[in-house]
């Protein structure tokens, strides 16, 4: 099975003034999430949240700048890396994936030789 990251875009603005009823919500929806990908023959292997772009460092050469070097309406809040049969089959997991506020990006991961 080949590996694909799953990025999830969504709001800060949106997620800063949830409560903690939005909170509970999310979390039964990634709870849903992770129960649906091995039901339709997936795997997670891992996962994590972000913190707020406005803890980001960002790095190019030797110039390092606090925050996201872009500003977008929408940032990476958390990804999931999965196991898939092929694209088609990553797409349909990836559709699965909650970003209530946003969308998710779909991305094969490069494998290399040892």
């Amino acid at each position: 099975m080949a590996k694909y990251l799953i990025l999830i875009y969504e709001s800060e603005q949106a997620w800063e003034n949830a409560g903690e009823a939005e909170w509970s919500a999310a979390m039964v929806e990634h709870g849903r999430f992770s129960e649906q990908v091995p039901e339709q023959g997936g795997k997670i292997l891992g996962g994590e949240a972000l913190q707020l772009t406005s803890t980001a460092t960002t790095i190019r050469g030797d110039v390092i700048t606090d925050g996201p070097f872009v500003e977008t309406k929408e940032a990476l809040g958390g990804y999931y890396v999965i196991e898939a049969r092929d694209l088609d089959h990553a797409i349909a997991l990836a559709k699965l994936c909650p970003a209530g506020t946003g969308g998710v990006e779909l991305r094969p991961i490069m494998e290399f030789d040892s």
